[in-house]
């Protein structure tokens, strides 16, 4: 349906003694595809929040492949899988010069109203305008 991906360079604050990105900054890998995704569709975290939601990670999977070396670069692609009663999103880390596969995962999030608190079980209509699909 909907992707985009972006390119990161593996910096020397992001590696272990090995010299390999820590597994732990994948997290952030995933979550700079996510926003370029969010950005893609017009609903990012400050539209999501002025239309009355947050919508926190409930669920998250990360399978390692291969490892990243400090200086190496990696692109993350980040495709939208399910938006009807939750954003599921999926990703995939490749070594942009080779395309060999790196990494996968994939987050889930659900709508929060602000003001009530309450998790809603079908995703708010602004996200289906957004996506220019009819509202169920």
């Amino acid at each position: 349906m909907i992707e985009t991906s972006v390119t990161i360079r593996i910096p020397f604050h992001h590696v272990d003694v090995m010299a390999m990105a820590w597994h732990g900054h994948y997290v952030k890998y995933f979550e700079e595809a996510r926003d370029a995704l969010l950005d893609r569709i017009g609903y990012n975290y400050l539209e999501m929040r002025a239309s009355g939601y947050v919508w926190p990670v409930i669920d998250m999977r990360i399978k390692y492949i291969k490892p990243v070396e400090l200086g190496g670069s990696i692109r993350v692609q980040a495709s939208l899988a399910e938006y009807e009663n939750r954003l599921k999103i999926e990703y995939l880390i490749t070594d942009p010069s080779t395309g060999a596969r790196l990494t996968t995962g994939y987050t889930s999030q659900v709508a929060v109203h602000l003001e009530s608190k309450e998790m809603r079980l079908v995703s708010p209509d602004i996200l289906f305008q957004k996506l220019g699909v009819a509202v169920p």
